[in-house]
């Protein structure tokens, strides 16, 4: 069985877009691989965060996880910061990464922008996401196409220390999910519904109450034909909510627009409002049990964290031998 590696951090809103391009499809992986769902908080604090915040954030990702359908007894949940392998494999990446390749990942120049101090965590990001991903011996890692470049560079990075200390890791492969990944902004249809959105209007969280909900898809933006029809180019806010109906009640775009065929954009509205809410009852039921009962949250991450630590200080161990680290004997 191939093994999947992924890691989300635990800032911000996980959004209907996360939910439907990430978190759905890897309930699929988990019957099929030998997968790691990694909480990145170690990730998460190369920007300033507020620490009860943060605290917070990790359970609720751990909680939303497990509503989504990750099943513990499947696969292997678990916190970043809770396996110290990560961090000690980070700096050892870290060691033969280069200044001049960190400089010109896409991510790190957009967060930098024109800040006068920039944080050097923000900079020696890429090489701890590659070591959280060769630590797992993983052959597949599903991103979007915003961390493709850090892929490569994990993959660069895999094979340079293979090259230099013999073969040691995994260089895993990227995979991009082919559907479910879309989902665009309520607000502006040409970009993705993403989480860093200041405009409140443009997202749903997957936590928002049905008023919440209700009231972010009457305000969607649409167009002035007033036909309901899926068609991109033409009307990309129509079709961003064909999408999101079609993908959470599993009905066919084709058979959406027969259901809409003569009805206006209001009852248009009103019916994927009500999609949504339906899916996503069952899940904030699930979520908000696992908050509120902490002992199951705690035990599950408690096993989670045992089970990487195991797999991980095995790699690690590798690694150190390699490189000449501590007293191995040759």
């Amino acid at each position: 069985m191939k093994t999947i590696f992924s890691g989300v951090q635990p800032t911000g809103t996980v959004t209907l877009g996360n939910y439907i391009g990430a978190f759905r499809q890897f309930t699929k992986f988990q019957d099929e691989y030998d997968t790691y769902f990694c909480i990145v908080d170690q990730h998460a604090i190369t920007v300033e965060q507020n620490p009860k915040e943060l605290a917070q954030t990790i359970r609720s990702l751990a909680a939303i996880y497990l509503a989504s359908g990750i099943d513990p007894e499947k696969a292997t949940l678990f916190i970043q910061s809770e396996v110290p392998a990560h961090a000690q494999a980070g700096w050892m990446v870290q060691t033969i990464s280069y200044i001049g390749e960190l400089e010109r990942m896409t991510q790190f120049k957009d967060k930098a922008g024109d800040q006068e101090s920039i944080p050097a965590g923000l900079l020696t990001y890429p090489p701890l996401m590659a070591a959280d991903i060769l630590l797992y011996n993983t052959d597949l890692v599903p991103v979007g196409e915003d961390q493709k470049q850090h892929m490569e560079l994990t993959r660069d990075l895999a094979e340079r220390f293979n090259s230099r200390y013999g073969k040691t890791v995994v260089v895993p492969e990227v995979s991009i999910p082919e559907h479910g990944a879309r989902i665009k902004s309520l607000q502006d249809p040409t970009k993705k519904m993403s989480k860093s959105d200041p405009n409140k209007k443009a997202t749903i969280s997957v936590l928002d109450t049905p008023k919440q909900i209700e009231k972010k898809i009457k305000s969607a933006v649409t167009d002035s034909e007033g036909v309901v029809r899926y068609d991109v180019e033409e009307k990309p806010g129509v079709s961003n909510l064909l999408t999101i109906e079609s993908v959470l009640s599993n009905v066919s775009i084709a058979d959406l627009e027969k259901k809409y065929e003569g009805k206006g954009y209001g009852d248009f509205k009103a019916g994927v409002a009500e999609a949504v809410i339906q899916h996503l009852e069952p899940f904030q039921a699930r979520y908000y049990e696992l908050m509120e009962s902490e002992e199951e949250l705690d035990r599950i991450l408690d096993e989670g964290r045992d089970k990487a630590n195991a797999v991980a200080s095995k790699t690690l161990a590798r690694m150190e031998k390699a490189m000449g680290l501590g007293r191995h004997r040759n």
